[in-house]
């Protein structure tokens, strides 16, 4: 497995963002995963989960969002995060044209990344992958954050845990059954973060990414 930094450019007003990325000797396919609003690409989670990936022939381009960058705490406006996304997949289109792509992320990330192929597409990109969707706010259940869901062409795989203070399991059914591109994988126990009890469920996660991006 092959990590390398670099940095690329969003625009002139944006500037640019740090990214990383390993690469199996056999890459199967590359996820571009983003993070979420909470910690950024090099969060313990993000690098365990890359980590697993790529032992299983998944790259991935893990990359910060520019609130990141600049040590801010409050996340980007959309605008700002939609474009970061799009230009990191078309970076990594350019570093693997032959390879099966993917985008995604966890939490906030994965939820930008939806909203960006809402409203525009990357016909390379296969599907959208979620680690965590956060469907409302803690303590407030609801569903509308997955209108835009609706819109969306690609495959997506929602990876959920059962206690999830930000997806509701009921409600999160509800919205992937409606979506006929959807598939959802139930973690059991787990909370937004992927904590349960003292299991490591990353290996878990890795796997069922890998098994889905496989048929696609």
């Amino acid at each position: 497995m092959k990590k390398t930094t670099t940095t690329i450019q969003i625009s002139q007003s944006i500037g640019s963002v740090s990214a990383e990325r390993y690469d199996p000797e056999n890459m199967n396919s590359v996820l571009v995963l983003a993070h979420g609003a909470g910690a950024g690409m090099n969060h313990p989670f993000m690098t365990a989960l890359s980590k697993e990936l790529a032992e299983l022939g998944v790259g991935t381009m893990r990359f910060n969002f520019p609130f990141i960058e600049q040590k801010k705490k409050r996340p980007d406006v959309p605008a700002v995060a939609h474009k970061t996304i799009e230009a990191v997949i078309q970076k990594t289109l350019e570093l693997f044209p032959s390879t099966p792509l993917f985008a995604g992320g966890k939490s906030f990330g994965g939820r930008m990344t939806s909203q960006y192929f809402s409203k525009q597409d990357i016909k390379e990109v296969k599907g959208i992958v979620f680690v965590g969707f956060p469907l409302h706010q803690p303590g407030n259940p609801s569903i509308e954050r997955a209108d835009h869901l609706k819109s969306v062409k690609k495959s997506m795989l929602f990876l959920q845990g059962t206690r999830d203070a930000l997806a509701q399991w009921d409600l999160i059914q509800q919205v992937t059954s409606s979506l006929s591109t959807a598939k959802l994988i139930k973690i059991e126990g787990a909370d937004h973060g992927f904590k349960a009890a003292k299991q490591n469920i990353i290996p878990a996660l890795a796997l069922h990414i890998k098994e889905w991006t496989n048929t696609k």
